[in-house]
C-alpha cells in the first residue's frame, strides 16, 4: 500500500519530468504557493496518485489534461501545462491541435482563447508549429467521409438516443457535425485518431455531456484502447474537472460496457 511519502515522491518525480511550473505564465495565482499543505495535496493526489499510475501512456494523460483545461477555460493553468507538454516531448503541432479539436465540444471561442496562450508559450520557448494545409474537399465529400468515420467510431449503437431528436428537429445540425466535425476536424494533421478520441473523451467527461460521452467510450475500444486505459483517461480528468465529473463518467462507462 502506498504511503503519503511514497505518493509525494512519485508526484515530485512527475513534476520534475514535466518541468511543471518552471516557466512563468501571466495571471498565475501566486498566492496559492504560500497556502500550507496545498503543494503536498496536489503532489500526492494528482501527480503521485494519478499521473504516476502505470495504466496509460503519459502522452495521453497530457492530452486529456489539456483537453479538460481548454474545455473548462482554466486558462492560466492551461498555459502552465502547455509548457509542461513541450518539456515532456509533445510536438507543437500536437499541442496546437488540442484546442482546435475541443472546439467541437466547448465551442470555437474556447479554442481561440486557448490558442492565444499556446502561441504565447511557443514564442517564449522559441518553437513554432508547422502549418500543414489539408486538401480542401467539397461539402459533399466532407459529409461522406464524416458519416463513414462516425460509423467506424460508434457503430449502430451510436445512432440511438439524442440522434433521433436531431433528425426530427434539426437535421441541418446533424449534417454540420458530419461535415465539419467528423469530416473536417478529425482529419486534420497533428493528432492521430486515437489521440483525438482521448481529447473528445476527456472534454465530454469534463463538460458532463453524457450522451456524447457514451459514444466515445465505445469509440475508445474500437480504436484500440482497453477498458482499463479508458478508465485511466476518465480518472485523469478528476483533478482538473472535479472528482464528481470523473465518477459520473466512470459510472456511465460501467453502463456502456456492461
Amino acid at each position: 500500500m502506498n504511503t503519503r511519502e511514497e505518493l509525494r515522491r512519485r508526484g515530485n518525480a512527475i513534476r520534475e519530468q514535466l518541468q511543471h511550473g518552471a516557466y512563468p505564465v501571466r495571471e498565475r495565482p501566486r498566492a496559492t504557493t504560500n497556502i500550507p499543505g496545498l503543494r503536498n495535496y496536489t503532489g500526492e493526489s494528482i501527480f503521485g496518485a494519478v499521473w504516476a499510475r502505470p495504466g496509460l501512456d503519459i502522452r495521453y494523460r497530457m492530452l486529456a489534461t489539456l483537453s479538460v483545461l481548454t474545455s473548462l477555460q482554466r486558462l492560466s493553468q492551461f498555459q502552465t501545462y502547455v509548457h509542461s507538454a513541450l518539456s515532456m516531448g509533445l510536438s507543437p503541432e500536437e499541442i496546437q491541435e488540442v484546442p482546435i479539436h475541443c472546439s467541437l465540444y466547448a465551442g470555437f471561442p474556447s479554442a481561440v482563447n486557448a490558442l492565444e496562450l499556446v502561441h504565447e508559450a511557443f514564442r517564449e520557448r522559441g518553437v513554432e508549429a508547422s502549418q500543414t494545409e489539408a486538401p480542401e474537399l467539397s461539402l459533399e465529400e466532407m459529409e461522406a467521409r464524416g458519416r463513414e468515420l462516425r460509423e467506424q467510431l460508434f457503430g449502430a449503437e451510436g445512432q440511438q438516443g439524442y440522434a433521433s431528436a436531431v433528425v426530427d428537429l434539426a437535421p441541418d445540425l446533424r449534417t454540420l457535425t458530419y461535415q465539419y466535425g467528423f469530416g473536417e476536424i478529425f482529419f486534420r494533421p497533428g493528432l492521430d485518431l486515437k489521440s483525438r478520441v482521448v481529447c473528445a473523451t476527456a472534454a465530454l467527461a469534463a463538460l458532463r455531456a453524457d450522451g456524447q460521452l457514451r459514444n466515445f467510450l465505445r469509440a475508445g475500444l474500437r480504436v484500440g484502447f482497453t477498458q482499463e486505459e479508458m478508465v485511466e483517461i476518465l480518472m485523469q480528468t478528476g483533478g482538473y474537472a472535479g472528482y464528481p465529473s470523473a465518477l459520473n463518467a466512470i459510472s456511465i462507462a460501467s453502463e456502456v460496457w456492461s
